[in-house]
């Protein structure tokens, strides 16, 4: 049994969402405040077509109105709450007028944190969130505990795991910067927060304003308490010690790979997978959990899909989904994981939509690590074609990853990493990545 009905909350209350999206999240977030018996309106930018299987989803529900192929203000104002996708802008003219009304505009994310009575280990970082979070909650799991997994996770809509709290439970929450706003809005921060690295990202949605984009990241820290912990990758602590250190009231623990124990033998290549590791151990040691416990969780872990996901391998040659890589340093640490310095075996797929990201350090590093390469369409693959104005440009994914097989011989590894965003091509980066799995699943 619940400690508390967090359906009170929102039952009769005039909410409108945001933002439906197709990856499932916003769907759990309707359904859940259609099933707590809120009087609901959902908007979106996408139309109806657009929106067909989420709609779909969601035909049983009575008290959902729609407003879709974009936004009336009617529907910001006369409200009891506002619920934003993270990717919905704070400075949208349409939150402007939800403000001007005094009604509160938040997020799933940090609805649950508030409501759910639970404990919160929040993760965050440019890259490495995602893998250093499921290992966490991998270790967690491993040392008995009762784990409800959410925030920027495919599928899983955060509002809905209100339901699965019964009050013994810890929540491990990956947190974009987009989501911190909303903890930031709700002057809240997890009581153990993890900060993987800082790299330039998102400057497109930023208006290339770096400082903002950390200023969001550091929500997740920026109200926590004296007892409260931050675990900093060494990557980005310097950056963040040195902006915030005077406001950091919490412990802070430093960590990366060089706190994995040297024997430790992880399933997944690549050191940047040892340093998001070394930041889930000294997580796990501030819950108490033994070394033991977490050594055997990290040495069985397989990875998180779309992240370096090996697929197959067809005659001596290894395929891997490297989809969720959106900057060029993560395509650089694909490429040093499954690559062999200075005597190149990997053929590269990369490109896409632009997202103003310096490219010129994996540039220079392409030739290490790659014998052939071939781009896919898109805004920022244009921005980089004259540096490289042999390779091809495909607007196929299939027949990128068809002349890719043709070109690598026995030993060699196809690395789909795009370096750049889905927009264009595809739904979004699990579409992109889905897509690709499909096309190597079939490969004969």
């Amino acid at each position: 049994m619940r400690l508390m009905d967090a359906s009170s909350h929102f039952r009769g209350k005039r909410i409108t969402l945001m933002g439906l999206g197709l990856l499932g999240r916003g769907i759990g977030d309707a359904r859940y405040l259609a099933e707590c018996g809120a009087e609901l309106t959902v908007t979106d930018l996408k139309t109806k077509e657009e929106l067909a299987d989420s709609l779909k989803e969601l035909e049983a529900f009575p008290n959902i109105h729609y407003t879709l192929g974009g936004h009336n203000v009617e529907d910001f104002q006369n409200k009891d709450l506002i619920v934003k996708a993270a990717s919905v802008p704070l400075k949208s003219p349409f939150i402007a007028e939800a403000k001007k009304n005094g009604i509160p505009v938040r997020m799933s994310a940090d609805l649950f944190a508030e409501y759910a009575g639970v404990s919160v280990v929040g993760v965050t970082g440019t890259r490495g969130k995602t893998t250093t979070a499921f290992m966490i909650v991998e270790i967690m799991k491993a040392a008995g505990m009762k784990v409800l997994l959410g925030g920027n996770v495919r599928g899983i809509s955060t509002l809905a795991l209100l339901n699965d709290v019964h009050g013994d439970e810890v929540a491990v929450l990956e947190l974009d910067s987009w989501q911190l706003q909303g903890f930031g809005e709700a002057h809240l921060s997890p009581s153990i927060a993890v900060f993987t690295t800082f790299f330039s990202d998102h400057l497109n949605y930023y208006k290339d304003d770096l400082a903002a984009y950390l200023t969001d990241k550091a929500n997740i820290f920026f109200y926590q308490q004296e007892g409260d912990t931050l675990v900093l990758g060494s990557q980005c602590a310097p950056i963040i010690i040195e902006k915030f250190g005077e406001a950091i009231e919490s412990d802070i623990v430093i960590a990366d790979d060089t706190k994995l124990p040297a024997d430790w033998k992880l399933s997944i290549p690549g050191i940047h997978n040892r340093y998001n590791a070394g930041l889930a151990l000294a997580t796990a040691r501030t819950l108490d959990i033994s070394d033991e416990v977490s050594k055997k969780a990290l040495e069985s872990f397989a990875g998180v899909a779309g992240r370096l996901e090996f697929v197959r391998e067809i005659n001596g040659v290894k395929f891997y989904n490297d989809t969720t890589a959106t900057t060029p340093e993560a395509t650089l640490a694909a490429l040093r994981a499954v690559g062999t310095a200075n005597h190149p075996n990997i053929v590269l797929i990369m490109g896409g939509a632009d997202k103003g990201l310096g490219m010129d350090g994996l540039l220079h590093e392409l030739s290490t690590y790659v014998k052939h390469m071939f781009f896919i369409s898109g805004t920022g693959t244009d921005r980089i074609r004259a540096k490289l104005p042999a390779v091809e440009i495909y607007s196929s994914l299939e027949k990128a990853v068809a002349i890719a097989q043709a070109t690598a011989s026995s030993g060699d590894v196809v690395l789909f990493s795009p370096a750049f965003s889905s927009f264009g091509m595809f739904k979004n980066e699990y579409d992109r990545g889905d897509q690709f799995t499909k096309i190597v699943t079939n490969l004969v």
